[in-house]
């Protein structure tokens, strides 16, 4: 039978799609490629980076990542990553006519709670009272 998902190689692996994608990424920063290793070692350990792309739907790929936050404890930041990286590798396998559609095509903030905090390295009061001990001090005025 015809599955309407795969046109002609969908038996790559979730984590086989992401080293295939990372080995094209040439040019790329230090702390890009820790990223990416990052990624794959995420996927080493999570049963979804043996599932079949032909396999992954929308909803698996939103499931996934709210399992990673609601029963892993993974932060936003982290998961905002990971699909960082998946999201463009699946574009690729759509590119290459691996899969039709991408299943991580979709706002990540309508799937997981978005639990990051800003924070400021100095409250304004404390910036004032450096700034005021600059100005004031005989060494460093």
């Amino acid at each position: 039978m015809f599955d309407p998902i795969v046109t002609n190689g969908g038996n790559y692996t979730v984590l086989e799609l992401v080293e295939k994608y990372v080995s094209l990424k040439t040019g790329v920063r230090h702390n890009t490629v820790a990223g990416y290793k990052t990624v794959i070692n995420v996927l080493k350990k999570e049963a979804f980076g043996r599932q079949r792309i032909c396999k992954v739907r929308l909803p698996d790929a939103k499931a996934w990542l709210i399992k990673l936050q609601q029963v892993d404890g993974g932060g936003y930041s982290s998961i905002h990553s990971i699909r960082g990286v998946l999201r463009p590798a699946f574009l690729m396998a759509v590119d290459d006519d691996l899969i039709r559609k991408n299943p991580f095509g979709f706002e990540l903030a309508s799937v997981i709670v978005n639990d990051s905090v800003t924070r400021e390295t100095i409250t304004r009061k404390q910036e004032r009272d450096l700034l005021k001990f600059i100005r004031e001090d005989n060494h460093f005025k």
